[in-house]
């Protein structure tokens, strides 16, 4: 899960499916979200039905390449240190979960492509 806005990433973490509904309430009431990003691939069902009762607008996004651009995300903020440094960063897969950098990509995307909406 991630919040952002224009101002950037306010919040991210990885959230197990039985905790997203509370853990997503409290981010909606704590940063006044206004719309709730779901991307739209396997699994997205699920979400759309625990996000529905929220009360806020729940808007599917293509997931495309956003694995391989949250791991260059994770990266970007979790740069390799000693050895794994020398190999490159496509040889290599971040040592915890980094779903939460797929919801910041997705916002971001999302936001991106709302500002240049009319």
């Amino acid at each position: 899960m991630a919040v952002c806005g224009p101002e950037g990433v306010l919040a991210h973490r990885v959230v197990a499916l039985g905790d997203l509904y509370q853990v997503a309430k409290q981010w909606v009431e704590s940063y006044h979200v206004q719309a709730i990003i779901v991307g739209n691939q396997t699994g997205s069902k699920r979400v759309f039905d625990i996000m529905g009762p929220l009360g806020c607008p729940v808007e599917g996004v293509a997931e495309r390449d956003s694995t391989l651009r949250a791991r260059r995300r994770y990266f970007r903020d979790h740069p390799p240190r000693g050895w794994r440094r020398l190999l490159p960063l496509s040889l290599q897969v971040p040592p915890e979960p980094y779903d939460d950098y797929t919801a910041v990509v997705l916002a971001e995307a999302y936001l991106q492509d709302a500002q240049s909406r009319p």
